[in-house]
């Protein structure tokens, strides 16, 4: 999107504001889907979490994707956005077994990653498919909050401990359907991501009525000019090679599944916030925004980097700014960042703030909560209202103390 076009949603919409670009999510859908083009079953589950406004889902639904949910309300809101139960996958993790139970009956596909939960489930409900989720011990994520597949991880079920689940569903005579991983987000090395695919195969030799592999995501995206990003194409062109060979060794065709989040709606996302003060110390120039890490924590909560534009003064000449926002407390979004001159009343434009932004935003401080905006065919179309007062009170009850 060009400067112009976000700062005309700012002014017509108000500042703080979360802007999505439809286009851009459906470019990134197609790259993934083009790269597996070769792949005679392949299913995109979008990983909900990222961002989860009804409309993304629509949208996303309306691609042909399905669905990656790790809570019972995130299946509610995708079978609200209209999918259909097999089109969603339920992947949670330390959640109590009626939430699981509850889940199963409304005919989506489980995910257990617990080694009780899966002969407590097994032993109760033997028939309905299940998918297993292994943990391959393997680092591959970007940072280590947000790395899911090595050893330490709270995640999956150890490949150490698959005679276990063999010896499990032998007892129970359940029925697994699918072998699940996830190693993490920012991706920085397909080589790693093949490593680990290889344990998801072997892994899956073991299962003789498999319907599908779901390898996770991670992919990762370019937060600035000439930053690393997955090469999706190479690993598409490589995964696919050995997927359709293992296809024709297990004797069956499978699915090929992936959950991505980040790579879909990330690049897609801006975060315009107006600039309130500008302050000068012995020491830096702070550009302080009507915004905090209530609505953007990424940066504060693991050293996320955004790309900030002035887009009220994209070709004014670039000075160092620290810029925070109105938390009482460390609030920094960007420290001694180049920034085209900022003056008191500018619009900052935050990229790559489609994933894990709104969907992490919180009422901290009793600040209300960004409208969010999708632009689509050329125009601004608003799908969820900035908050109000009454939405602080709403569940509130005032008694007399």
């Amino acid at each position: 999107m060009q400067p112009k076009e976000l700062l005309d949603l700012a002014t017509t919409f108000g500042n703080p504001l979360y802007v999505y670009d439809a286009d851009k999510i459906e470019v990134q859908y197609n790259r993934l889907t083009s790269a597996f083009a070769k792949v005679e079953k392949l299913r995109i589950n979008y990983a909900m979490k990222a961002l989860s406004n009804i409309s993304i889902l629509k949208l996303l639904k309306n691609l042909g994707s399905g669905l990656d949910t790790v809570s019972i309300q995130e299946v509610q809101l995708g079978l609200h956005a209209g999918f259909t139960p097999d089109k969603i996958i339920f992947t949670p993790n330390g959640v109590s077994f009626e939430e699981i139970e509850e889940v199963a009956k409304m005919g989506v596909q489980i995910n257990i990653d617990n080694l009780s939960i899966l002969e407590h489930f097994g032993a109760k409900y033997p028939k309905i498919p299940v998918c297993i989720r292994i943990n391959p011990h393997v680092m591959a994520g970007g940072n280590e909050n947000i790395s899911v597949g090595h050893i330490d991880s709270k995640f999956g079920i150890s490949i150490y401990q698959i005679p276990h689940v063999l010896r499990i569903v032998e007892n129970t005579k359940m029925n697994i359907n699918g072998i699940h991983m996830h190693t993490g987000s920012d991706i920085l090395d397909i080589e790693v991501f093949l490593y680990a695919s290889e344990i998801l195969f072997d892994a899956a030799k073991q299962f003789k009525n498999l319907e599908f592999l779901d390898f996770g995501s991670g992919f990762k995206v370019p937060y600035k000019k000439g930053d690393i990003e997955t090469n999706i194409e190479e690993l598409g062109k490589k995964l696919t090679k050995r997927f359709l060979a293992f296809e024709k060794e297990y004797g069956r065709e499978l699915t090929l599944a992936f959950e991505p989040g980040k790579f879909l709606v990330s690049e897609a996302g801006y975060f315009l916030a107006k600039v309130n003060v500008i302050k000068q110390t012995t020491s830096t120039v702070f550009a302080g925004i009507d915004s905090g890490f209530n609505h953007l924590i990424r940066p504060m909560f693991y050293g996320s980097q955004h790309g900030i534009e002035n887009i009220s003064n994209p070709k004014g000449k670039e000075r160092f700014y620290t810029v925070v926002g109105y938390i009482c407390e460390t609030d920094t979004f960007a420290n001694n960042r180049r920034i085209a001159e900022i003056h008191e009343g500018d619009t900052l434009c935050f990229k790559n703030a489609g994933a894990y932004c709104f969907s992490m935003a919180s009422n901290y401080n009793s600040r209300f909560k960004p409208a969010e905006v999708l632009w689509k065919n050329g125009k601004g179309h608003l799908i969820r209202e900035r908050e109000t007062f009454e939405d602080l009170l709403q569940n509130q009850i005032l008694i007399e103390v």
